[in-house]
């Protein structure tokens, strides 16, 4: 079982660096901080995926106790979620006093569009994994890459309307939405005293 949540995570680290890299070139080139939001949102995937890689390692090598392995690690996933939310809360919340209109990103919906197909699947297995391993990591994990499935949809609802109508503040509106979502997420795992997934 820890084999397959490696391999799982090992793949959710691969395809948030992609989704990192490329929203984050568009996002920039856009100036949309719903898909520099979404970029972000795949850096703390790709932390959280790190971290479960070394907490699957840790409990193979036994250097550390498993409720020990699941504490820092929900811990560090809800640290990388507060980040997330201070930093786009206030972007989109500056975009939107400032009234500061992004550009269209063909890209960014095509990307938005395929994460909604991806991130459910990615989350499903780690459920799944989550249960066989009695993990609250994985859960948080699987939690996170729900939650970017979320992220996906109000990206592409915000550069959607902004592409479609010309509704400019679609944009920093999806932006906040992701902030709210990202520090929820965020309270909720740190203020977790369960650390058994079930």
């Amino acid at each position: 079982m820890l084999h397959e949540a490696s391999k799982l995570e090992y793949v959710s680290l691969v395809w948030n660096v992609l989704e990192t890299v490329v929203g984050m070139a568009a996002g920039v080139a856009a100036g949309s901080v719903a898909l520099i939001g979404f970029a972000l949102d795949s850096v703390v995937e790709s932390s959280s995926a790190g971290v479960l890689i070394w907490r699957i390692r840790a409990e193979r090598h036994g250097h550390r106790t498993s409720e020990e392995a699941e504490r820092k690690a929900v811990r560090l996933v809800a640290v990388a979620f507060f980040a997330l939310a201070t930093y786009i809360g206030f972007k989109a919340s500056w975009d939107l006093i400032r009234g500061e209109a992004p550009e269209e990103s063909i890209i960014g919906i095509v990307l938005a569009a395929v994460s909604l197909i991806v991130m459910p699947i990615l989350a499903y297995r780690k459920r799944r994994a989550a249960v066989r391993m009695d993990s609250l990591a994985m859960q948080a994990d699987a939690s996170q890459t729900s939650l970017c499935t979320y992220i996906s949809a109000f990206l592409l609802v915000g550069l959607g309307a902004n592409a479609l109508f010309g509704w400019w503040w679609a944009d920093p509106l999806a932006g906040l939405a992701i902030a709210a979502l990202a520090a929820n997420e965020g309270r909720e795992l740190w203020t977790t005293e369960d650390f058994c997934a079930h």
